[in-house]
């Protein structure tokens, strides 16, 4: 017979039945060892457990012996062995905790103790498969959490790198006041705003939306952001007037990307307000909804306009759109996530009611906040970004600072 693995322990205190036991056991290849009782037997789990036990000990004993297997997490399955062969013997040796009962003056029949064997190490092949299952099912589960627990720490310290590098909310900028709103679906936004005086008098505010939402788009945020600071030093230092200018600002943002090759683009609205001169000049990178422009005790509308998104094309080019604001003016900007809060069937009304909403006198971020109840979102659809530029002193000189 080959070698087997399997180990086998007889406990059966009459030494001539455990050593016929024994001997017809390691025949068929199995480890056998032997003992006269529990007491040595459990001295013996001490250093090795088997993977089957027949046992010719009392019911009593038997429970015994099961629990002390049990406190040992193991699935090792008890043979009460006996002589008996009334049916209360049985039963008693079942109830205490046996797997199987066999009967020793039927030795002779070592088809029926194959049989009984074979069964076993059916069981105990089955048990391990499943030890072995649970055990790398475990690992994968804490392998899991662990992925889980570090990926939060990153986004938590990824969202805190996006909030440093927002603008100052609501600051005075050549005599306008603007201010901010910015709610991620997940911990990462793939929405982005800035505003920043590029004169004296002219002041740039952008927002933008990159595809997709997580870390990916968040990255893409961190080079905006990368390259307005970049075009404002270039403009300080006379190497490059790119910001000035809402198409060629558009142009070197398309370039970026491409460059990055991350396959990733963005829709974006930029506009450049001079005070002095009193217009508004913007191009349009595919992006939607149209901010809104009202003026004091006047018309409210979206903005018109349209453009290529940015990040896709070679050589887009944009158009530069401008329109004169000789009242005191609002211009408020979103991104498309303001569109998927609104109760309404179609994108039509769904524009309807946000300006409906800004024309009502909901026109600052306060109180769209409050009318469209983003609060009490706590799963938003998609990103959300709002900022509100109002003109203050219409028509007075720029003494405001940043």
């Amino acid at each position: 017979m080959t070698s087997r693995t399997e180990r086998i322990l007889i406990i059966d205190a009459d030494k001539k039945a455990r050593s016929e036991l024994s001997r017809h056991l390691e025949a068929r290849g199995f480890y056998v060892t032997g003992c006269a009782d529990i007491g040595a037997a459990f001295h013996m789990f001490d250093q090795t457990v088997p993977d089957v036990i027949f046992a010719d000990i009392l019911p009593a004993e038997i429970h015994d012996l099961a629990s002390r297997l049990e406190d040992l997490e193991t699935f090792t399955p008890i043979v009460a062995c006996s002589d008996a062969a009334d049916s209360a013997a049985v039963v008693d040796a079942l109830r205490a905790g046996a797997a199987d009962f066999f009967l020793k003056h039927c030795s002779d029949d070592k088809g029926a103790l194959d049989d009984v064997i074979g069964k076993l190490f059916d069981r105990v092949r089955v048990n391990r498969l499943n030890q072995l299952y649970r055990l790398e099912l475990e690992e994968a589960n804490r392998d899991l959490r662990n992925g889980i627990a570090e990926l939060r720490a990153d986004q938590r310290a990824g969202r805190k790198v996006q909030l440093r590098m927002l603008p100052d909310n609501d600051q005075r900028l050549a005599n306008l006041s603007v201010s901010h709103l910015i709610k991620p679906s997940l911990y990462l936004s793939g929405d982005f705003l800035d505003y920043f005086r590029i004169s004296k008098d002219k002041v740039l505010v952008y927002i933008a939306d990159v595809s997709g939402h997580g870390a990916s788009s968040a990255f893409v945020t961190v080079l905006l952001k990368n390259l307005t600071n970049r075009l404002q030093r270039n403009l300080r230092r006379g190497s490059s007037d790119d910001i000035l200018y809402p198409d060629r600002f558009l142009s070197r943002i398309n370039s970026e990307l491409l460059d990055t090759g991350l396959g990733k683009h963005v829709t974006v609205f930029v506009g450049i307000i001079s005070v002095n001169e009193r217009t508004l000049s913007y191009a349009v990178g595919a992006h939607f909804p149209m901010p809104i422009l009202s003026f004091e005790g006047g018309s409210t509308s979206f903005l018109e306009g349209s453009g290529l998104p940015v990040g896709l094309f070679e050589a887009p080019e944009w158009e530069v759109y401008q329109v004169p604001l000789e009242q005191p003016f609002r211009l408020i900007l979103f991104s498309d996530g303001i569109l998927e809060v609104i109760r309404a069937k179609s994108l039509d009304e769904k524009e309807q009611t946000l300006l409906e909403l800004v024309s009502g006198g909901r026109h600052t971020i306060a109180s769209l906040n409050q009318a469209l109840n983003l609060d009490a979102i706590t799963e938003l659809p998609d990103d959300i970004a709002i900022v509100s530029v109002t003109d203050t002193e219409s028509g007075s000189e720029n003494t405001s600072s940043e």
